[in-house]
């Protein structure tokens, strides 16, 4: 059965509730769903899946320090995460407080380990955002996005 482990950084509890709601999402699709802080994830432990989402609310633009260092960290399995489906999300305090950048900067990571990133031609285009709670809006992004993970690591598992 296909797996997949949704990690996050949550200072203030608001990229938790989005992990959770991402987790959601993969569950409807009966695709098996892991969720970790970040603090609890090792770097070997991304190879025991066929999906990686990971969350982090934005610091200065970029993802959190404990998201870099578990990124870093990975860098010791390159090669190994190859046609892994890969996606992100974020939150922020205000309104073009980086989310985006956020997003790619994590994305830009997977792409670089040969990970398949799929896009939303009509959601939240690199990933689920929120500005500050999630409210009904971002979670229903966030399950969407769940599924839309679990759907297309179901196409190119099964």
């Amino acid at each position: 059965m296909a797996r997949v482990l949704v990690i996050y950084y949550s200072k203030t509890g608001n990229t938790k509730k989005m992990a959770e709601a991402i987790a959601e999402g993969v569950k409807k699709e009966a695709v098996e769903v892991t969720i970790k802080s970040v603090k609890e994830v090792e770097p070997k432990e991304l190879l025991d899946y066929e999906g990686i989402v990971i969350g982090s609310p934005t610091y200065y633009g970029t993802m959190s320090a404990e998201i870099k260092r578990l990124l870093d960290d990975s860098v010791r399995y390159h090669g190994r995460l190859e046609g892994k489906i890969g996606g992100a999300f974020s939150s922020s305090a205000n309104i073009a407080g980086g989310n985006e950048t956020t997003i790619l900067d994590i994305l830009n990571a997977m792409l670089i380990h040969g990970m398949i990133i799929q896009g939303d031609p009509s959601g939240d285009h690199y990933g689920p955002v929120s500005i500050g709670k999630p409210d009904e809006h971002v979670i229903k992004e966030c399950l969407r996005f769940g599924t839309r993970i679990a759907k297309l690591i179901k196409r190119c598992t099964w």
